[in-house]
């Protein structure tokens, strides 16, 4: 069973489940994975008005012949200032169809990358009982290459968010939010005990319902 170190003052390391952090990477699925996580979080309401809504007249900017200048039509064609918009965007859905088991899959894929190079840590929630930001930079300080740490922590952790969320390049979220966009941005991944556990079982592989004998 693999384990992870902890960072700053933690002494000792965490056990991992090879189930959830031995899977191996599948680039395809996750890819579709990040894509429809990224797609749910637009909002579709880009809004262009055509040449049939904007508050302009329909009539011809000048009569068609005898005064020298090219034909014109309406005003609020696409071409001209103020006109409408050709092929402009529309309210529309982004959504993108992933099933439960792809999407448990490609989080233990982005799970398994980061414990498999060794840029994923544990943090010991117990050692912050007062938010210490000088205490959150000196434990990430001489963990993984700099790059952009995500640090996962649970509702009740309360200390630990406080303290890691004011570092440059840090993000903080609570376990039961992240997904596997956030978990592939990241150059390190961070998290408590149980967050771990809150992780593990949402990247679980689903369990086969035992079926009801009947009596």
């Amino acid at each position: 069973m693999a384990s992870v170190p902890y960072i700053g003052d933690g002494s000792g390391s965490v056990d991992l489940d090879d189930a959830v952090f031995g899977e191996s990477f599948h680039e395809p699925l996750v890819h579709r994975a990040v894509v429809a996580e990224l797609n749910a979080r637009r909002r579709g309401t880009a809004s262009t008005l055509t040449r049939g809504e904007v508050a302009m007249t329909g009539a011809k900017a000048w009569r068609q012949k005898g005064t020298g200048r090219a034909r014109a039509g309406a005003l609020s064609t696409p071409q001209r200032t103020g006109g409408g918009i050709a092929f402009g965007p529309k309210p529309r859905g982004y959504t993108a169809k992933v099933n439960r088991k792809e999407r448990r899959r490609a989080m233990r894929a982005a799970l398994s990358l980061h414990a498999g190079r060794g840029s994923l840590a544990a943090v010991d929630a117990g050692g912050f009982d007062a938010p210490s930001t000088k205490r959150a930079f000196t434990a990430l300080e001489g963990f993984g290459d700099g790059g952009h740490a995500l640090v996962v922590v649970t509702e009740d952790e309360r200390s630990v968010a406080l303290s890691f969320r004011n570092l440059q390049g840090v993000t903080v979220l609570g376990a039961s939010r992240v997904g596997v966009a956030d978990v592939m941005r990241a150059s390190r991944l961070v998290a408590s005990p149980a967050a771990l556990e809150v992780l593990a079982r949402a990247a679980a592989p689903p369990t086969r319902r035992n079926a009801e004998v009947a009596a």
